[in-house]
């Protein structure tokens, strides 16, 4: 029953860490992209700021999609 319950934590612990780091990569990727973009175009600081935003919405569509994984993987 103790190894049941310690696989459980280590599921939903895995769970946690992964949502977390895939929302601060594609952020950061996104951060990265946009500014080495800037930097050929000279459009500072917009393509910065778009490709942010666009990290950030890849980081929570990854984020619902693991969601929805596990919800079904429960079910």
């Amino acid at each position: 029953m103790k190894n049941d319950d310690q696989k459980g934590i280590i599921k939903h612990l895995t769970l946690v860490f992964n949502v977390g780091v895939n929302l601060v990569v594609s952020t950061i990727v996104g951060f990265y992209i946009g500014k080495v973009l800037d930097g050929f175009l000279n459009t500072s600081p917009y393509l910065t700021i778009l490709f942010i935003i666009a990290g950030i919405l890849a980081g929570f569509r990854e984020i619902f999609r693991i969601a929805k994984k596990h919800i079904t993987e429960d079910d």
